[in-house]
């Protein structure tokens, strides 16, 4: 462990240092932060919505709730449009704090510059569906699925809007009598101009290959190459690999290749239910290297990556008071399977320290459960259907019909992934030490930025 620790020390933390201070990378990472508040609270209400509200949610089914409430699914409806205003709109907000943030560093107008990544990002989105004489516009890439293309769209125009306001053959100037809100939006004017035009486009010759646009391009392009893989365990790996990567670079794996998975795994799965349903028990299911019983029942706990064994190592092992706090208020989505307030918050989108983890660790833990009822066949395949809610270790024991051998078997995957988080969050340590010089100077930045929010308010 210890020249594990050093070789981190020596070779990945630096890098990793380097990279979080690239400014696209540091506008990426800020822009996710920023956005936690929101992806939080919706967290909140989904693990609310789901857990007391559904008929089979964990704590609905354990305080026997349907049976004194017949309509509580009807109760959902309270809540369910929370996410329409959260995490359905997502790439909206990352899109225009990307730039903003960008043209922070620019100091160039970061408002326009911000709103400006927004008009990008929806000039490249899907086309409007036309219906008896009705636009409607897909939801379908406003959320997570399209931060990817949010993020390229922020960065390009954080980079080039800035550039182009500064070059004075572009700039209108106006009277100084003119209020200096009109002003400096017909000083950008022309540029803005200029990239919308750009954005506009490069959407044509996007549309002449993929008429649904680049988010169908990209999702056509991941989801591909997969549709040919068999229920079977090397399938399953390449399929949990291939989601957590894509949820790296800001792409929703799970949300992504949902649609996949149904396909493959589907049939299988339905397969093993009939087999329950007719013989009472889940030893000799037809089927058992399925994705729902090698990831989610081993792999899932806290979401994608196995981010439950991450909360509980910055609880052990984590002296940055950022990943603290964050793991605090994580802890509670996390025990149901919600890991947005991580995605977000510390965030594991790009960051390279926590990106080996977030993939290895489901692959161990995929590992063990494909051993434990496929190779010593020591427990049933856990083929009970259960609600995605359910906490991680218990999913090993109920999904197997009450196991106590599972539920054992559950605990330790959930071991394994806090010791396979331990380094890279000791490594994760050491990009914080900061002598007091450099305390200084970030508490200096913090003051110029509020300085910043202060002039913009003010104009």
């Amino acid at each position: 462990m210890n020249s594990f620790n050093a070789f981190m020390e020596k070779h990945i933390v630096p890098f990793a240092a380097k990279l979080n201070e690239q400014r696209h990378v540091a506008a990426v990472r800020d822009a996710f932060m920023y956005t936690f508040p929101i992806t939080m609270a919706a967290s909140l209400v989904i693990l609310i919505n789901n857990l007391v509200f559904s008929k089979d949610g964990f704590i609905a089914q354990i305080l026997f709730l349907p049976k004194f409430f017949p309509h509580l699914d009807s109760a959902q409806k309270l809540l369910t449009s929370v996410t329409n205003g959260t995490m359905n709109i997502l790439s909206i907000f990352v899109a225009y704090l990307v730039a903003r943030n960008l043209a922070k560093y620019f100091k160039a107008d970061d408002m326009l510059t911000g709103m400006t990544g927004i008009a990008a990002f929806m000039i490249l989105y899907t086309p409007a569906i036309v219906k008896d004489g009705v636009s409607y516009l897909p939801t379908t890439y406003l959320g997570a699925q399209g931060l990817f293309v949010a993020m390229i769209c922020g960065g390009l125009v954080g980079e080039f809007l800035p550039r182009l306001s500064k070059i004075k053959k572009l700039q209108i100037h106006m009277p100084d009598m003119v209020p200096p809100a009109v002003a400096r939006s017909f000083n950008n004017l022309i540029p803005i101009v200029i990239v919308i035009m750009l954005f506009s486009m490069l959407n044509f010759f996007i549309q002449m290959i993929s008429p649904q646009g680049i988010n169908d391009v990209i999702y056509k392009s991941i989801q591909t190459p997969l549709t040919h893989i068999g229920t079977n365990i090397f399938g399953v790996i390449i399929i949990a690999i291939v989601q957590n990567l894509l949820w790296l670079v800001g792409i929703h794996g799970p949300n992504t290749l949902n649609a996949l998975r149904s396909i493959i795994f589907t049939e299988a799965d339905l397969a093993n239910q009939n087999y329950i349903n007719v013989h009472g028990t889940a030893w000799g299911v037809p089927n058992r290297e399925t994705w729902g019983v090698l990831n989610d029942v081993f792999a899932n706990m806290g979401g994608s990556g196995m981010t439950l064994g991450l909360i509980i190592a910055i609880f052990i092992i984590s002296k940055r008071k950022d990943y603290r706090e964050i793991a605090k208020l994580a802890l509670v989505p996390g025990l149901f399977n919600i890991n947005e307030p991580l995605m977000f918050g510390l965030p594991i989108v790009l960051n390279p320290i926590l990106a080996v983890p977030f993939v290895l660790t489901p692959v161990i833990n995929i590992l063990v459960g494909y051993l434990v009822t496929v190779v010593w066949n020591i427990i049933p395949t856990p083929a009970f259907g259960l609600t995605w809610t359910t906490p991680g270790p218990l999913m090993p024991f109920l999904g197997t019909g009450g196991n106590l051998l599972g539920l054992v078997i559950g605990f330790l995957c959930l071991g394994i992934s806090v010791l396979t988080y331990f380094p890279f969050v000791v490594a994760a340590n050491h990009m914080v030490e900061l002598d007091p010089d450099d305390e200084k100077k970030d508490k200096k930045k913090k003051k110029e930025v509020k300085a910043d929010d202060t002039e913009v308010a003010e104009a």
